[in-house]
């Protein structure tokens, strides 16, 4: 699959797992759809350059607690967003925790379901 292509549907994915959240968790709220797209773009770059980066860096951590540690790191590319995207806001910790179990689910039914975007984000 040409990069461009692959990064375009991996926006769109993006795009598709913020805007479900946001839609089930009140407390997750989108401004608007140029929010939610720049939201988008920045959690799938921060998930391909940071987040590679912090897993290798807490690998001790996450194998004394058999790999919890790396929900939290996932946890922090939401909360990053949050803070660097101002028209996206995720309200509370408890949001947070639950904006990041729903990210993992979609992402997951989004690696079984048929369509174009399937291997194109990175988790």
């Amino acid at each position: 699959m040409p990069r461009l292509k692959q990064l375009a549907l991996s926006w769109a994915a993006n795009a598709i797992v913020l805007f479900i959240v946001a839609i089930i968790l009140s407390d997750v709220k989108v401004d608007g759809a140029w929010d939610l797209l720049k939201a988008a773009a920045l959690f799938g770059i921060l998930n391909t350059l940071v987040k590679p980066i912090i897993k290798l860096l807490t690998l001790p951590f996450a194998i004394l607690t058999l790999g919890i540690a790396w929900f939290f790191v996932a946890a922090l590319m939401l909360l990053v967003t949050d803070w660097l995207i101002d028209g996206f806001e995720i309200e509370g910790f408890g949001t947070l925790m639950l904006a990041t179990i729903l990210v993992w689910i979609v992402n997951l039914a989004l690696d079984y379901l048929p369509g174009p975007w399937r291997g194109t984000r990175r988790d």
